[in-house]
């Protein structure tokens, strides 16, 4: 049994009682001004899109544009064989000429017969029967007329033209094909590419805590033309252009208790293309008594509670529960939880634990010490 103690004795020695306490980094709490973000996911969205459609019946002749590439509002992109609605047009043409012939005919009996009737010559009913001709004759004109208009507007819109500027699609019809024949057969589909909006959704509770904090006074409003976007591309880039909110929405949407927020976005090369999912960085709020944390600072407890370790004015090991907003670069925004003058563990900390003394330098010291070595 004594070999076996012995032996035990050999294989854990004892710690030393005069070891010097382990050295951690510190940093010191201190509020200062702070913009509060919040990341929300979304899609992007072209402000205009528009599909191209015949409205007139006809055969697709040519197609002008090539596809893909960007058009500006007017361009010609399809033309229907206009022969019919050029021969409409020509006998509108005629249809006027002919009313307006008659219209000559009438007005000048009526005239004459006016002149009749203040003699006596004949009769005040066949005079007023001339007038009314007169008048017939000048509405049979004005319809003439617009008939003639109507079959212009026909042969116009054999020349399919785009309806707004930006990037066209590929197209759904072919030389050859009967278009427009009962409904508007779609041609193609233009969307405006720059600027493009990011519709992101945030939930209710976000909302509603924000709410709380600016009328507790925690936190300041912005004003509308302060409240800047930073879109996250899906690859984790920062698109380079900043952005800004437009609106959010009045309405929830029942199925998932969300609003959705409508940010725009410039998009001059476009890098942008509408259907991408995206996430946004959108400053809601400023207080001027914030507090930041490093990331390497911040632990979690077994139920997923944020810790910190802090060093008391004996320089030992303290745990604290910390809420944490959102983060700023590398930094977490701690809501509650510390106050100014707090030293945060920021270095050092799988060498210690809640409870022992510590040696102290600061998070500047020890970058120094590092650099040194």
């Amino acid at each position: 049994m004594a070999s076996i103690v012995s032996l035990v004795a050999c294989g854990q020695p004892p710690a030393d009682p005069q070891a010097p306490p382990p050295s951690v980094s510190v940093e010191t709490a201190e509020p200062r001004p702070l913009t509060l973000t919040t990341e929300l996911n979304g899609r992007l969205v072209s402000p205009r899109t528009a599909e191209v459609r015949a409205r007139v019946a006809g055969i697709v002749l040519q197609r002008v544009y090539r596809e893909g590439s960007d058009v500006k509002q007017g361009d010609v992109l399809f033309r229907i064989d206009p022969a019919p609605f050029q021969a409409d047009v020509d006998s509108a043409e005629a249809a006027v000429q002919k009313a307006e012939a008659n219209l000559y005919q009438t007005r000048i009996q009526a005239d004459r017969y006016a002149e009749l009737a203040t003699i006596e010559a004949v009769s005040r009913q066949e005079s007023a029967n001339a007038r009314g001709a007169f008048l017939q004759a000048r509405a049979d004109v004005a319809a003439a007329q617009a008939a003639l208009k109507r079959a212009r507007l026909s042969l116009g819109y054999a020349t399919v033209t785009a309806p707004i500027s930006g990037r066209i699609s590929k197209a759904l019809v072919t030389e050859g094909a009967l278009v427009g024949q009962g409904d508007a057969t779609p041609l193609a589909t233009i969307q405006q590419l720059h600027p493009l909006y990011a519709d992101i959704n945030q939930s209710t509770r976000q909302i509603a805590d924000l709410r709380r904090s600016l009328r507790e006074g925690q936190l300041q409003q912005l004003e509308r033309g302060q409240i800047t976007a930073t879109l996250i591309q899906e690859d984790g880039s920062r698109y380079p252009l900043q952005g800004r909110l437009l609106f959010s929405d009045l309405t929830v949407d029942q199925s998932t208790g969300q609003i959705t927020l409508r940010s725009e976005f410039p998009n001059p090369s476009y890098d942008l293309l509408p259907g991408s999912f995206i996430r946004v960085e959108l400053d809601q709020a400023h207080t001027a008594q914030g507090f930041t944390v490093p990331q390497r600072a911040v632990q979690r407890d077994a139920a997923g509670k944020a810790l910190v370790l802090l060093v008391d004015a004996e320089d030992k090991v303290r745990e604290r529960v910390v809420e944490l907003g959102s983060v700023q670069g590398n930094r977490w925004i701690v809501q509650s939880g510390l106050k100014a003058g707090d030293r945060v563990v920021v270095a050092g900390l799988q060498h210690v634990q809640p409870g022992i003394r510590v040696t102290v330098q600061t998070d500047a010291q020890a970058s120094a010490h590092g650099a040194a070595q």
